[in-house]
């Protein structure tokens, strides 16, 4: 190991000469040469002894009055003899103007709004009980679809489609028809269908009272077992009853 490269050496006590860096070269820049150039062609053309020689304006060239007036158009001599408008018509003379005509036009415009229709106000809203007045059609406030001409009559498309539709289910109906009669089987009526509904709907009434007598306190097996019996029933009961309103058409099979 060097001993001079160590902190610790005694020679480091020794004073050493520093060396200043040496410096970078100047910047020069590239348009020096013709910046030079430039200044020495203008600054000799400036090159004068004492003010710049003009020409000094006259004494006698100052502002007069009135020299920025506009001139006016020459007078013209007024003329008796030259030739006038002529004169307002009286008030009981009837000059002829026009193409005249025979028509009696006020009692025709009298009949006009007699016999005519009444013209109909036009539609206005009002934002404020003071504030102004505005167009009600164009607005958006007024459903101008309502009076249109199809409004509320059924597409052609939708027209088709219901009688594809009802085709549909009219063939449907035969299959099951012919798949009912082959399979003999039988259709509920309507009143035998009520008469099954009430009667389970009564069968409900009758568990649901005897649920609603059950002690408070179900401490013992034999109150749970009973207890969750009525509770199947009475759901049981509630499913049954759901299906036979839900299905207006009901088939049994024959035994």
């Amino acid at each position: 190991m060097d001993p001079a490269g160590s902190s610790e050496c005694i020679y480091n006590l020794i004073p050493r000469e520093l060396k200043a860096p040496p410096q970078p070269p100047r910047y020069i820049s590239i348009f020096r040469a013709g910046v030079k150039d430039d200044m020495k062609k203008f600054k000799n053309a400036m090159k004068t002894m004492g003010p710049a020689k003009v020409e000094l304006p006259s004494p006698k060239d100052f502002l007069k009055k009135h020299s920025k007036d506009k001139a006016l158009p020459p007078k013209k001599k007024f003329d008796w003899n030259e030739p006038r408008k002529p004169a307002v018509p009286l008030r009981d003379d009837h000059p002829v103007m026009g193409i005249q005509s025979g028509k009696n036009f006020i009692n025709t415009n009298a009949a006009d709004v007699i016999m005519g229709v009444a013209k109909r106000p036009k539609p206005i809203y009002v934002d404020k009980r003071t504030g102004d007045k505005h167009d009600l059609e164009t607005s958006g406030l007024l459903p101008k679809y309502i009076n249109k001409k199809d409004y509320g009559v059924i597409p052609e498309y939708i027209c088709k489609r219901n009688e594809e539709v009802k085709r549909a289910q009219e063939e449907y109906d035969s299959y099951i028809q012919e798949k009912l009669r082959k399979a003999a089987m039988k259709r509920l009526s309507d009143e035998e269908r009520e008469a099954v509904l009430q009667g389970l709907k009564k069968n409900w009434e009758e568990v649901h009272k005897e649920f609603q007598s059950l002690s408070v306190f179900i401490d013992s097996t034999p109150k749970k077992m009973r207890k969750q019996k009525l509770e199947e029933e009475m759901k049981q009961l509630e499913h049954d009853i759901a299906v036979i309103e839900k299905h207006k058409i009901i088939y049994i099979a024959n035994k």
